[in-house]
């Protein structure tokens, strides 16, 4: 008989056994009502019997793979890879790297199989939404592409409060502010206040994985024809601009651990001097306000 894949199939084969098993037809009889041969009801029957299912369980269709392969891994090989996964924790070709030198001759294709069937992968949040991929686009002028990002600083009782921060790629002009809330409408109002203080319109924003950057964010964005772009989790190096800024904020401004109520004078202070007078190594030492369009 044909192999069935219908998700139907599981129920019908309930139906027709329950006429043997319920009704107390014979076999023959409840095959000639189900329109299938008299040994297939006898299968099915064998089946249900064999897997213990309830008289109310569907017969479910089991998989046409064969039970072995003369191909398969040998069994102490598929135990040294979950071994070697289990003990480093470490991704499949370094686990094929470490059995390479132990000896074990096996295929990275085989290791990163085995590790998948095994269930050793780490699990993928159902929260997890497919992001289109945005390109890095080339930074030939100012707005081509701005960096956003937050500071958080923890107060005494456990609260926070927030500095977001953009800077310029090309210019390296940059803005910040003091906020006591952090979410997708305080950015996207930041980042609107940052390009009229800087006096360009900005083309590409680039902003990190953070819940104040996401789909609202995102949308209020494209309507302004701004396009977001997120950096790539686990690349360090794909914000370094404003991260860099951070930094030289906290050192040269407000410290890791500021007195709240004069952060906001201190950044209007930073802010004239830091795109005004601060010579910036990345631009020949030019000061990113000299890069800026003239008003």
């Amino acid at each position: 008989m044909v192999y069935v894949t219908s998700p139907y199939a599981p129920r019908a084969r309930r139906e027709a056994i329950n006429l043997v098993l319920k009704q107390g037809l014979s076999n023959a009889e409840a095959a000639r009502r189900s329109g299938v041969s008299r040994s297939t009801i006898g299968k099915w029957l064998s089946k249900a019997k064999e897997l213990e299912l309830h008289h109310s369980a569907y017969v479910p269709t089991l998989s046409s793979a064969p039970l072995n392969s003369p191909n398969a891994l040998p069994l102490e090989i598929v135990n040294a890879i979950v071994v070697e996964r289990n003990s480093a924790g470490r991704c499949a070709r370094v686990v094929h790297h470490e059995l390479s030198i132990k000896d074990v001759i096996v295929s990275l294709s085989s290791v990163k199989r085995t590790i998948r069937r095994k269930g050793l992968t780490r699990p993928v949040s159902k929260w997890k939404r497919y992001r289109v991929p945005v390109p890095r686009p080339p930074v030939l002028t100012v707005g081509d592409l701005v960096q956003i990002d937050t500071i958080h600083f923890i107060r005494d009782d456990g609260s926070h409060f927030y500095v977001y921060t953009l800077i310029d790629l090309y210019s390296r002009a940059a803005y910040a502010e003091y906020s006591t809330v952090c979410n997708q409408r305080s950015s996207f109002c930041f980042a609107m206040r940052g390009q009229n203080y800087l006096g360009i319109s900005f083309n590409t924003m680039q902003a990190d994985n953070g819940p104040e950057f996401q789909k609202w964010f995102n949308d209020q964005l494209q309507a302004k024809g701004i396009i977001l772009r997120h950096s790539r989790v686990r690349q360090c190096n794909d914000n370094a601009y404003i991260e860099r800024f951070n930094r030289t904020l906290q050192d040269e401004c407000l410290s890791s651990h500021p007195i709240e109520a004069t952060v906001l004078q201190k950044l209007k202070l930073y802010l004239n001097y830091y795109n005004n007078e601060r010579p910036h190594l990345g631009i020949n030492c030019n000061t990113p306000g000299s890069l800026l369009p003239s008003s």
